[in-house]
């Protein structure tokens, strides 16, 4: 069994019944196409890649901005999957660089273009900076991608979103939701499909892979207690995507289905779960200086100092959905996925607005988080952002 799923509530894999069903059709069309991921090396592009290459494509291209990630991809795919006939390599590249621009130029022909490249934390939207940065590569990194794939006549386009963007309330959320726009918008010229997930357990950066790096660190473990959510493991998020790409029709968004086997746990319940796991008792602390303290002298007693404290930060979201009440759903068509179904609606002249706004913000060479606020909500009139001037930064 997945070790990730005892720790997340669960005991069965949440799509396997729908990949059994489907495995022969997504061997043979896998086997005889050609793949570009994008942001290959993250924790959603590495799971992606595996299930693509596991099936032998004809071609396997993966790019991602961090060397390092990209090393540890090529030696996990050798170490576990080993080799295949068709044309693997990966490429270091920033999307958004020339360098990438030349790349697709030399080559570009793909069946299937996957972007999985995201700035994907709440905490992003701290400073108007990295805001805009995460503006670029959730929005205009799209764009721009999807736009070559046009040019390319790659056959589809597959990006992914987030739970986050139904009815958002923070701005990373909000930069999918629009990034969902700007599909659309494309989705004239080209098959597009995306997905909605819940948290992918211990996925790089996240509050669980953090428990790790404490652990190695021996430092406390801190973690919101009135904050639930859904998790998928990564092989789990590598599915429900490939499943996206390869059956979605144009302009369709795959989540999970709501169900007893995709549980509900707060992140504090996961931290219980993962210390028992290693042999570890919690211990609860009333402070971060204590649990600081603490951290020294009760590991060797096999207790495990732990904070765990109501959420107060900008972003955070009471309850996950996947959908919103005005989306047309479809939930016959697989065990354990639905599919939200979009006709082509946009409205165009916003989304050019939205691009000549940001494109105004950067030619002045400053600008301030209001000013990008403001436009989110232009484009999102119920927009629930709410600011408390609390970010994650500010915790331990």
């Amino acid at each position: 069994m997945n070790t990730i799923l005892p720790l997340i509530g669960r005991e069965n894999e949440l799509f396997s019944v729908d990949i059994d069903a489907n495995e022969n059709e997504l061997k043979r069309i896998v086997s005889m196409s050609s793949f570009l991921v994008l942001g290959g090396a993250g924790s959603i592009g590495q799971a992606v890649t595996k299930e693509i290459f596991k099936r032998k494509p004809k071609k396997l291209h993966v790019v991602d901005i961090s060397e390092n990630n990209m090393v540890e991809l090529v030696r996990d795919i050798r170490s576990s999957l080993g080799y295949l006939e068709g044309d693997f390599q990966t490429f270091a590249l920033d999307i958004g660089s020339i360098e990438y621009d030349a790349f697709i130029a030399s080559d570009g022909q793909y069946d299937y273009v996957l972007n999985l490249s995201a700035l994907k934390h709440v905490r992003s939207e701290k400073d108007p900076f990295t805001l805009m940065r995460m503006i670029d590569v959730n929005i205009f990194n799209t764009e721009k991608t999807l736009r070559q794939s046009v040019a390319k006549e790659v056959k589809k386009y597959f990006c992914v979103s987030t739970d986050k963007a139904a009815n958002p309330v923070n701005m990373m959320g909000a930069s999918k939701r629009i990034m969902e726009m700007f599909l659309m918008r494309r989705s004239a010229d080209i098959n597009i499909s995306t997905a909605r997930f819940a948290n992918v357990a211990f996925s790089d950066g996240s509050l669980l892979h953090g428990f790790d790096q404490r652990l190695k660190k021996q430092q406390p473990i801190v973690a919101p207690n009135d904050i639930k959510r859904y998790f998928v493991t990564p092989k789990e998020s590598g599915e429900l995507c490939l499943m996206s790409c390869i059956f979605g029709e144009n302009r369709d968004i795959f989540f999970p289905k709501l169900s007893e086997s995709l549980h509900l746990i707060t992140f504090a319940d996961i931290a219980v779960n993962y210390l028992k796991e290693r042999g570890f008792e919690p211990f609860l602390c009333e402070s971060e200086e204590e649990a600081r303290q603490l951290a020294k002298t009760l590991p060797a007693k096999g207790q495990w100092p732990c904070l765990f404290t109501g959420s107060d930060t900008t972003g955070e979201k009471d309850f996950e959905e996947f959908f919103t009440e005005g989306e047309t759903l479809d939930m016959t068509r697989f065990n354990n996925l639905g599919v939200i179904k979009n006709e082509l609606v946009c409205d165009a002249d916003l989304v050019n607005h939205f691009e000549r706004s940001i494109k105004a913000l950067k030619e002045k060479g400053l600008w301030d988080k209001q000013e990008i606020v403001e436009l989110f909500f232009k484009m999102i009139p119920d927009f629930g952002h709410k600011e408390t001037g609390k970010y994650l930064d500010g915790k331990m």
